[in-house]
């Protein structure tokens, strides 16, 4: 697969997403499945593959398509997205074992023959213990699952949602990173996983083990991202031209330890009353 091949996997929902709002059912189905035909008569038995991954995204594009119609919330649009590409995986990992196909033993064969077919230079920079660093990866699949189905749902709702409303759809987008603010009940999810992963043995394959390794991720993104809303609100609020948040991204984008600073840094936005007091000394 080349990196352009890679690179336009990224879209893939989009124009289904749009045919899908600005037409009828009737003609967006027949429209879909002439599309399919296309693609098979080109490409033959390869075009199974391509028909098999738009198949997938279809779903999704459904559920979100009939809520850009009834103009929804961009946050229901997206949560709905997620969750339906998340229901997807597990179903389908479902019917593999199923049909007995063990998708995380080929999987883990995958990775243990892509890494002995790597230059031993690569190799060297990889952990020495190759058992255990497969074992790491197929533990966080879970993980990557869940940022391929927020990749996916971002990326094709803010591309779409510009693309429709330059046609006059009118799809609500949404707010401001200044006002985005997380349930204060994540700051303690944060705190007892945190906690929790101070005493779990990194190399232990338990249950408990596999949650806390997908769910510090994701919880520490969740807070990083607040961090960045949380400069912005300072920016916005001192008049300032948004240099300060902008200059956080590409700081985090460059130095990812920082995260575990920025994630601190949007734990307190979210407990404590910070951003009342900014506006008081203004």
């Amino acid at each position: 697969m080349t990196p352009f091949i890679i690179f336009t996997f990224s879209f893939l929902m989009i124009p289904v997403l749009m045919l899908y709002v600005k037409s009828s059912t009737r003609r967006f189905v027949i429209s879909y499945v002439l599309s399919l035909l296309v693609v098979y008569i080109l490409t033959q038995w390869q075009g199974i593959f391509l028909m098999s991954v738009s198949l997938f995204f279809l779903p999704p594009v459904l559920v979100m398509g009939n809520l850009y119609k009834r103009k929804a919330a961009a946050r229901s649009v997206l949560t709905a997205g997620i969750i339906t590409i998340l229901a997807e995986s597990l179903v389908s990992l479902v019917i593999g074992y199923a049909f007995g196909f063990d998708p995380v033993s080929r999987f883990k064969q995958f990775m243990m023959e892509s890494i002995a077919a790597m230059p031993p230079g690569i190799r060297d920079i990889l952990p020495k213990d190759q058992d255990w660093y497969v074992n790491f990866i197929v533990q966080v699949i879970p993980l990557y699952l869940i940022f391929v189905a927020l990749f996916y749902t971002f990326v094709s709702h803010g591309i779409s949602r510009w693309l429709l409303n330059k046609t006059g759809e009118g799809i609500p987008g949404l707010r401001p990173m200044r006002e985005w603010m997380l349930q204060k009940s994540l700051v303690w999810i944060y705190l007892v996983v945190f906690v929790l992963d101070l005493f779990i043995n990194p190399a232990s394959i338990s249950l408990i083990s596999t949650l806390l390794m997908n769910a510090m991720p994701l919880l520490m993104l969740a807070f990083a991202i607040q961090a960045i809303c949380f400069l912005f609100f300072v920016a916005h609020v001192n008049k300032w031209k948004p240099i300060l948040p902008i200059v956080a991204i590409v700081l985090l984008c460059f130095m990812p330890p920082l995260f575990i600073v920025y994630s601190l840094l949007g734990v307190f936005d979210v407990a404590f009353p910070i951003r009342e007091r900014f506006k008081k000394n203004i």
